[in-house]
């Protein structure tokens, strides 16, 4: 976050979901177009890379040199990396799951559920799922690291900034639901309460995203990184609906207890700061 640079996140948002929801509802319609060949993906994938070009828009046209470097360097600097960090980063959401996946057994799902997926959960056209959830976790960061996050913190702390950010991240998933083959739509069309918690998961996770990527001196790179690692891990193992819901409640516990051990970070009244040590 640049000091004495006004942020416009009403703007950003409002153009971000905007054009996203545009994009991804065409999508949604040509998805159920026998003819369409899978050319559904392509306004998919556009949605998919939009809060990325409009945080581009946002920087380069701001006319503050210090905004486009501080990008940049968030970008490609690998001195920002912390391996303090290390653990957290590479653990939490594979241990989430597995303690998912125990927990689960009381309620009498199947200890086959440790066993690797077969493959993955939904389809994406022309477009590898593996290359989809490369694609997602990259172009996402890119916005959402790249101006959204500190358009939010510039008006609000750390929690509030991160809290916000993770229910608009929720939502900006919403159209997904109706793209046929879709994990949301699939998803959804088995229990709507499978489905609504794929909306609510995704909450702590933006918390944990947020710290993580504050604790790494605002790296853009570590955000992609452990946004893929999430992506991965819901993917990986052959877990069932209820234990991805029992796993929002371990994230949820997760944040927590994250919240908790850096009560200065998330509720201090003074910026967030994160440069290069």
């Amino acid at each position: 976050m640049i000091s004495e640079f006004k942020y416009k996140p009403l703007r950003y948002f409002s153009i971000t979901f905007s054009a996203t929801f545009i994009l991804w509802f065409i999508g949604a319609y040509m998805s159920f177009q026998e003819d369409a060949n899978g050319s559904h993906m392509v306004f998919l994938l556009a949605g998919l890379v939009a809060p990325f070009l409009i945080s581009l828009v946002m920087i380069f046209g701001s006319g503050r040199s210090d905004l486009k470097k501080d990008f940049v360097n968030r970008l490609i600097d690998p001195r920002r990396m912390r391996l303090k960090t290390l653990p957290a980063f590479i653990f939490i959401m594979p241990l989430s799951v597995a303690a998912s996946i125990v927990l689960s057994l009381l309620f009498g799902e199947s200890l086959s559920q440790f066993q690797f997926a077969e493959g993955f959960s939904f389809s994406s056209g022309f477009v590898p799922v593996l290359l989809l959830l490369v694609l997602a976790a990259t172009f996402e960061e890119l916005g959402w690291r790249g101006y959204a996050f500190d358009s939010l913190q510039s008006r609000y702390n750390f929690f509030i900034a991160s809290l916000a950010f993770s229910v608009l991240w929720s939502s900006w998933h919403f159209p997904l639901i109706f793209v046929k083959d879709s994990y949301q739509y699939e998803i959804f069309n088995q229990n709507i309460w499978f489905g609504l918690n794929f909306f609510v998961s995704i909450i702590p996770m933006g918390v944990i995203i947020s710290w993580i990527c504050i604790k790494n001196g605002k790296s853009v790179l570590a955000a992609i990184a452990f946004h893929f690692i999430i992506n991965m891990s819901q993917e990986a193992l052959d877990i069932s609906p209820l234990t991805k819901c029992i796993q929002t409640v371990v994230l949820l516990l997760a944040a927590g207890a994250i919240i908790a051990m850096e009560k200065e970070l998330f509720f201090s009244k003074a910026p967030v700061q994160a440069g290069v040590k």
